[in-house]
């Protein structure tokens, strides 16, 4: 680990930061007090931390609300910086003052003895695709509780759809031929349907421009490979790869696994063993989609006409890897299941293993594109 002239802690908030500097010779951080969180204040703090300590600075923070900005800011002006993961933070259990002036002497004496655990910090286009997966993902919750609050409306009025799936055209023509006696509820009623509408037009346009967004995105060839993988289309893929970014990063498909805490929990000792259900921790977003596209993995192992056309342009050794894992997956969710498992333990079982595949495609299909890239 290289040696700095001084490491700084910075405790993070909308308006202030407070900053505490750890020497390398040890000894007790100093606490250098709290400035606004603006441009002018940190180029004046910037001014004063290298005339005191020199030019070879590191500086940390928590992952938090305030995002990567000072980060790149910090990069930016050749500093080094690192992204602390909150979670991960070693808390002594009888410590229960939290102040800003410990949270950044803490911060400074852990970075000095490199015991942190640094997030990953994407590109800027890295993270504008992953902010327009997760819009798409906020505007689909409010449209799918629109729908849910028309469908009790309904309820309460004895207004039965006739058929079953209300996912068609026909039930939104139904919807359009219902009346109510009294005009207030007919004016609540067209209120929801309204709002429906609105909700899935916004759905619609927001994918239309992650479709348009695509086309441009250095990952690009490895969503349109991953869904050459039975269960994982277009939305699932982009959301896969634009919360995760290069996941080659990842040395195994084990620690991949671990990062989005879809291993089981144990808490053992001694002769004692306990394990738990997953650790639910990493990124919530992949480990939804995931679980969502295991469900596809309860029939039988076979490749069909949709299966086909969604692997077109996709490399030999790509549509080996995920016929290898329609096999391998189909066969084991009905393994599990037999064995006694619950359909939800079994398909979280399957969301674990559907990851290793994608770390597979990706490393089989990223370097071949950063090598295309670097030839045109």
């Amino acid at each position: 680990m290289r040696q700095y002239s001084a490491y700084i802690g910075l405790d993070v908030h909308k308006d202030t930061i407070a900053v505490a500097v750890a020497l390398p010779k040890g000894g007790e951080p100093i606490y250098r007090g709290e400035i606004a969180h603006t441009t002018k204040a940190l180029t004046k703090l910037l001014k004063r931390l290298t005339a005191s300590y020199g030019d070879s600075l590191a500086f940390c923070y928590e992952a938090g609300p305030t995002g990567y900005d000072l980060y790149r800011w910090l990069v930016g002006k050749g500093h080094h910086c690192e992204v602390v993961a909150p979670s991960l933070i070693p808390k002594k259990p009888g410590d229960r003052i939290k102040t800003d002036r410990r949270d950044a002497i803490g911060l400074a004496r852990m970075f000095r003895i490199g015991d942190q655990t640094s997030v990953w910090v994407p590109e800027k286009d890295q993270e504008a695709m992953r902010d327009l997966t997760r819009v798409r993902e906020d505007v689909k919750s409010v449209e799918t509780h629109a729908r849910q609050r028309l469908s009790s409306f309904l309820l309460r009025h004895s207004k039965r759809f006739p058929g079953n799936c209300r996912s068609t055209q026909g039930y939104l023509d139904w919807l359009e031929g219902l009346t109510f006696e009294s005009p207030t509820t007919q004016i609540v009623f067209q209120e929801y349907l309204d709002l429906v509408k609105t909700t899935q037009a916004r759905v619609a346009d927001i994918e239309k421009e992650m479709e348009r967004a695509l086309a441009n995105w250095s990952l690009a060839p490895v969503v349109k490979s991953l869904r050459a993988l039975r269960g994982v289309d277009f939305l699932t893929a982009m959301t896969t790869m634009a919360e995760l970014g290069d996941i080659t990063r990842f040395t195994s498909p084990r620690q991949l696994m671990a990062f989005l805490g879809l291993v089981p929990s144990e808490e053992s000792s001694g002769l004692i063993q306990k394990r738990g259900g997953i650790t639910k921790t990493g990124n919530g977003h992949v480990r939804r989609v995931l679980i969502e596209s295991a469900w596809s993995y309860r029939f039988p192992a076979r490749l069909t006409a949709h299966l086909r056309k969604k692997a077109d342009g996709a490399s030999p050794e790509v549509k080996s890897i995920a016929w290898k894992a329609q096999k391998r997956l189909c066969g084991r969710y009905r393994h599990l299941l037999n064995a006694g498992k619950s359909r939800n333990q079994v398909t979280t079982a399957i969301a674990r293993e559907l990851i290793g595949f994608i770390w597979a495609i990706a490393k089989e299909v990223q370097p071949k594109a950063v090598m295309a890239k670097a030839y045109i």
